[in-house]
């Protein structure tokens, strides 16, 4: 059996594998050119000297780095835990037959995809305290990157129950089944698998979020790098260390969705003849989903 189809974009051909691959040597041999460059100004100017760099070393700044650090993860963590099972539901909403469940859904959907999570963090920190309603730093910044992306999830998970096969949602109705039963026990679960891959790379978007951070002045990493720059006036080489936190945090989520989909793809092959494949036979998991 092939491996099962993507859900958000096709599969490249030949040609645009090797565009692809053009493209991505261009783009490399670019970078590495700006790098240099910032590396040969920094130089010039007495950036990458070792009395700057120093205060890196102490352990208090460090300490104070990954306080910053646990901030960032544990804004990241909750609002992930919040944004995606929300969007499931939205998407799920949007999806339904009865036209008051799927428009407040679209409407939800579309209004907080479209606004900046910058502005609704300002509509926290100005507005609602003018009307009495004063939260916590954390929610302040954590509300706003989950109604934006619960918005975003709902479109991912829509995409991805669209994709699913028919016939998938017709067994169950067979079986007499209501819709939310349907999708809870038979088209969840297997959008889920398909899209873990997606989630993963989604979260990515929400760590980068946290950064918005700073205007509440909640203490997640880049605003204890900002701080820790001002204090030590080197604002430059604490952006620096910061930015590189962030890109080995992002390359591990990189990596986690790369290994998720390519074990997924590997459960997708099966040999002919074994369940799940092209013969018709039903798969195990979901005959234990209609048996549920």
């Amino acid at each position: 059996m092939s491996r099962e189809p993507d859900v958000l974009f096709d599969v490249l051909g030949p040609r645009g594998r090797q565009r692809t691959r053009i493209a991505t040597v261009v783009v490399v041999l670019v970078l590495a050119a700006l790098l240099w460059l910032a590396l040969r100004q920094f130089a010039v100017n007495g950036q990458l000297d070792g009395a700057k760099w120093q205060p890196f070393t102490s352990p208090p700044i460090l300490r104070f780095l990954l306080v910053g650090l646990g901030g960032t993860l544990q804004a990241t963590v909750v609002s992930a835990l919040l944004a995606f099972p929300l969007g499931a539901a939205l998407a799920l909403l949007r999806l339904a037959r009865s036209a008051p469940l799927r428009w407040p859904a679209a409407a939800y959907v579309e209004l907080f995809r479209a606004l900046p999570v910058l502005l609704l963090i300002y509509v926290f920190l100005l507005v609602l305290p003018q009307l009495g309603v004063r939260l916590p730093l954390f929610w302040q910044l954590v509300i706003p990157i989950v109604m934006s992306g619960s918005a975003s999830a709902a479109e991912i998970f829509r995409a991805g129950v669209l994709s699913l096969e028919r016939g998938q949602s017709e067994a169950g109705y067979s079986l007499g089944l209501s819709y939310w039963q349907t999708m809870r026990l038979i088209v969840l679960p297997q959008v889920l698998r398909q899209l873990l891959p997606v989630l993963v790379s989604q979260l990515i978007t929400l760590l980068k979020e946290t950064t918005l951070g700073y205007v509440v002045s909640f203490p997640e990493l880049l605003h204890n790098g900002q701080t820790l720059g001002e204090y030590t006036q080197t604002l430059i080489q604490a952006y620096l260390v910061v930015a590189l936190v962030f890109v080995l945090t992002n390359a591990g989520l990189s990596q986690l969705a790369v290994g998720i989909d390519r074990r997924l793809g590997t459960r997708g092959r099966r040999a002919p003849g074994s369940a799940g494949s092209a013969s018709g036979q039903q798969r195990p998991g979901l005959q234990v989903r209609l048996d549920a």
